[in-house]
């Protein structure tokens, strides 16, 4: 994770934040344009996220779930309104992009794999998303209808021949994907937190929610492809996570749908 110096006027903060950040470090490792995240090394240290007004509203009640599974930061406060802002308490360690971590893939291939499988068999009962595939799909077809399509989230041989050809998948194979487990959503090296190899947390948790395993697979797989910079570490990954799961066809349908965003 990025981090860089960065100066947070007090004033921007709702009043009751601001006793978090008086006197605090502060250090910028946003990785996304439509969010600010920021460090700050205080009486303790927490992240602090701020976006857009409503847009945080999801991750704050999915990061109280799973951290009352003991699978994330502990949220120490949301504050809504024009602006949304989440602060989240820093748990140990640092995030599966450290070196550390790159240096040593098999070992965090397996990793991935297992603490995967250890989530999903995580008792999901009142997930404030109860139906991740709602918004999945109509995200999806939104997209689909407004004629977006990203060939190159893929290399060559995961990939469709055509925008038609992934969205047909979409339709022939996504009533087959199923509400069966708790999902991360955004299953990527980034968003995993380790210390010294042992599990920390899981962040940036807006997309999860019960939905189907094979999301979590896709990007799994996906991320050790992107991060990586091979593909060697495919048929490993499932491997240790379990092939009495995995189903093919499935893993193709969830590749179709994130085409379209």
């Amino acid at each position: 994770m990025n981090r860089t110096p960065a100066f947070l006027p007090l004033g921007e903060l709702p009043a009751e934040l601001r006793p978090l950040a008086e006197g605090a470090s502060v250090l910028d490792s946003s990785c996304s344009s439509g969010a600010r995240v920021y460090l700050l090394q205080g009486r303790e240290e927490c992240f602090l996220k701020t976006a857009p007004g409503g847009t945080l509203e999801k991750e704050a009640a999915l990061t109280g779930f799973f951290h009352s599974k003991g699978l994330s930061p502990e949220v120490l406060a949301y504050c809504p309104g024009e602006r949304d802002w989440l602060v989240t308490r820093r748990v140990p360690g640092e995030d599966c992009v450290f070196p550390a971590y790159l240096e040593n893939p098999k070992r965090l291939c397996d990793t991935l794999a297992v603490l995967l499988r250890q989530l999903h068999e995580t008792e999901a009962s009142g997930c404030p998303v109860p139906d991740r595939l709602l918004s999945y799909r109509e995200t999806a077809r939104r997209n689909y209808e407004a004629g977006k399509y990203d060939a190159a989230l893929f290399p060559p041989d995961w990939g469709f021949s055509s925008r038609e050809v992934a969205w047909n998948q979409v339709e022939t194979g996504g009533g087959f994907l199923r509400p069966e487990v708790l999902l991360h959503g955004d299953y990527c090296l980034p968003n995993i937190i380790l210390d010294n190899w042992r599990f920390s947390g899981f962040v940036d948790l807006d997309s999860g929610g019960v939905g189907d395993r094979h999301i979590d697979l896709f990007w799994g797989v996906w991320t050790l492809f992107y991060n990586l910079k091979t593909n060697a570490y495919y048929d490993r990954f499932l491997d240790a996570y379990g092939r009495d799961k995995v189903e093919p066809e499935k893993l193709r349908t969830v590749a179709a749908f994130e085409v379209f965003g």
